[in-house]
């Protein structure tokens, strides 16, 4: 259940490739994004998300890049014991693999708002090329003189593609828990003019 949604969170920020302006960077903005997952466990469905992410973008139009990175020890399940197992070698290993990224190579228009982010995942020590449908939410101008950008990504992977294939037989047959983990990324991504008189920062959404 876990870097899957590392992979989902770059592409997002790789469509940010239809901006107009050749040469803007950007920044995702955390306090406005997320990057959840869910996996299936015996009849059901665990969910978790991870809370410490970063990427930066070139917008450039000819040649829009990105890059992206995951804490892979800020994994939240909300279920302490559980997120401890994930952090440990039967899962992310966090202290060997500390971090999930993805870089992109290239990014394809698909139809109106519609991208396909190409490039490259690496997970638990495995590097693996990842093609990401990317939905364009944005643009839009904000009150501190910032452009924004937003970014949807629905998309699943298959753990052990990436060496992650702990699991639990069961007494009546089949595993615990399921190969196949669908990834869920909504990004807010932000630009400030170069000419912009410097704006105060937003403000962190009320708990």
């Amino acid at each position: 259940m876990r870097s899957w949604t590392i992979a989902a969170i770059l592409s997002v920020a790789a469509g940010l490739g239809v901006a107009e302006a050749a040469g803007p960077a950007y920044q995702v903005d955390p306090n406005h994004s997320e990057v959840t997952f869910q996996v299936r466990h015996l009849v059901g469905k665990v969910r978790g998300r991870f809370t410490e992410f970063a990427g930066q973008i070139d917008a450039d139009k000819a040649a829009p890049s990105v890059e992206f990175k995951i804490k892979a020890a800020s994994v939240d399940t909300a279920v302490p014991d559980r997120d401890k197992h994930l952090r440990s070698a039967d899962f992310f290993d966090v202290d060997k693999f500390p971090e999930i990224t993805f870089k992109s190579d290239k990014v394809v228009l698909k139809g109106k708002d519609d991208y396909e982010a190409q490039g490259t995942l690496t997970m638990h020590g495995v590097s693996k090329p990842v093609a990401l449908a990317v939905h364009v939410t944005g643009p839009a101008h904000d009150p501190w003189g910032n452009d924004r950008a937003g970014f949807e990504v629905l998309t699943s992977l298959n753990r052990k593609d990436f060496g992650i294939v702990w699991n639990k037989a069961l007494d009546a047959g089949g595993f615990m828990l399921g190969d196949d983990v669908a990834i869920s990324i909504n990004l807010e991504a932000v630009s400030k003019p170069a000419d912009a008189a410097a704006a105060p920062p937003a403000p962190k959404p009320a708990k």
